[in-house]
């Protein structure tokens, strides 16, 4: 009878050795750091590093607990994660599009809710303020959101608005030197422990508005939701305005109508078309590891045929979309991804990383419900994922749209 050494290809050996694809501990089967440069490839490994060390060794207990470690905060904006496309003046990283989606795929390799954080601040808070913010506005808030002493969330949502947020109930009206705010936002991420939100409403004549809520402004509370089963170690929240008086250098003053917030969510959506690859990779090599580890009938469950077709369409499907994410940051850096492009690369990345967690679940067996192993979490977080910055629904009638020039959800 062979022994497991004579089973294993040189190939298998190398990567039960590694618990991947090759040395570097990642998945890369067409070579895609071809198409990085030197730096890329450094950021993606002081991210890496910063994950394995700041939070893989925590993660499984912050989630078990439903604890936001509030001390991530300020190690993320010294690792850089926060605003890493805004420019350094203002405490950001300055680096391309391609240098921000490696940033986002290796902390949700991590976990999807540490990468929200991240995200959040980056995409919804600290873009809005740089891209259509005053001067002033950029010098107050971004170098204190970029070095992680501030804490910021983005409203848009609302309970009776979630896809359609032109349907939008909060508003701002005007008070001579003042504006109130009234209104609230729902399942906003960070919300409770932010010290800054940028919260979009309804002025007079119903156009869409930008406006910075900051925390302290009487009439302002951000309440937190217990008891997710998803994003467990990302803590979750409402926003809610009774009367709250807006001083008006707090408005954005440079876009109005839905323009403002949907740009924010293609910044977002962006990040976790990357990011969610991340999960679909930790997921992937987990298997990958545990195939080749576990024996059944004499020999590692990696040399069974339904194994090898799960964990060979895991790995199609992650290169397909590490191929369709890198092309989306080129046309980014270019100035050339559309909305519609984004939406696309958004929902595929986390529909195969959906399925990816699922079958990977299946290759650990009964193991892989526990803690032991990440891919429950991921499963659960992914669930989230799917359905936030744009449903999955959603993103399929935006690239329907963009195919045939008429909108099915008007």
């Amino acid at each position: 009878m062979s022994s497991q050494a004579d089973v294993l290809s040189p190939q298998a050996k190398a990567a039960k050795a590694h618990g991947s694809t090759n040395a570097a501990g990642f998945t890369d089967y067409f070579d895609l750091d071809g198409l990085l440069t030197e730096e890329h490839k450094l950021i993606r490994q002081s991210i890496r590093d910063f994950v394995k060390k700041e939070i893989s060794p925590n993660i499984e207990k912050w989630a078990q607990d439903a604890h936001f470690p509030s001390e991530i905060v300020r190690k993320f904006g010294d690792v850089g994660a926060f605003g890493p496309t805004i420019p350094t003046e203002y405490g950001g990283g300055g680096l391309d599009y391609i240098s921000y989606g490696l940033i986002m795929q290796e902390i949700e390799r991590g976990d999807s809710g540490m990468r929200s954080t991240a995200s959040v601040q980056g995409s919804l808070v600290m873009f809005p303020i740089y891209a259509y913010g005053s001067e002033e506005q950029r010098r107050k808030f971004l170098p204190k959101l970029a070095s992680g002493e501030w804490l910021g969330c983005f409203g848009l949502t609302e309970p009776d608005h979630g896809s359609n947020p032109g349907g939008m109930t909060t508003n701002i009206k005007g008070m001579g030197d003042y504006y109130l705010l009234n209104g609230a936002k729902l399942w906003i991420s960070n919300s409770p422990q932010s010290q800054v939100a940028v919260v979009w409403a309804k002025d007079e004549t119903g156009r869409i508005r930008g406006v910075i809520v900051e925390k302290g402004m009487e009439g302002f509370t951000a309440p937190e939701i217990h008891n997710k089963w998803s994003l467990r170690a990302s803590i979750t929240g409402e926003l809610v305005f009774d009367n709250v008086k807006i001083p008006k250098e707090n408005i954005l003053p440079n876009v109005s109508g839905l323009r403002g917030p949907l740009s924010c969510l293609d910044s977002a959506r962006f990040g976790i078309a990357w990011g969610a690859i991340g999960a679909a990779i930790d997921c992937y090599e987990s298997a990958l590891k545990y195939s080749l580890e576990r024996e059944q009938f004499g020999k590692p469950i990696g040399g069974f045929q339904l194994q090898q077709k799960k964990l060979a369409e895991m790995l199609t499907e992650i290169t397909k979309a590490q191929l369709l994410v890198w092309r989306l940051g080129v046309l980014k850096n270019e100035g050339k991804a559309t909305s519609a492009q984004i939406s696309m690369a958004k929902r595929n990345s986390v529909e195969i990383a959906l399925h990816i967690a699922r079958e990977a679940r299946q290759i650990h067996g009964g193991m892989g419900i526990t803690g032991e192993y990440s891919i429950m979490r991921h499963m659960m977080n992914l669930e989230s994922v799917v359905t936030y910055e744009g449903t999955h629904d959603i993103h399929l009638l935006i690239t329907g749209a963009d195919i045939t020039g008429i909108q099915a959800f008007k």
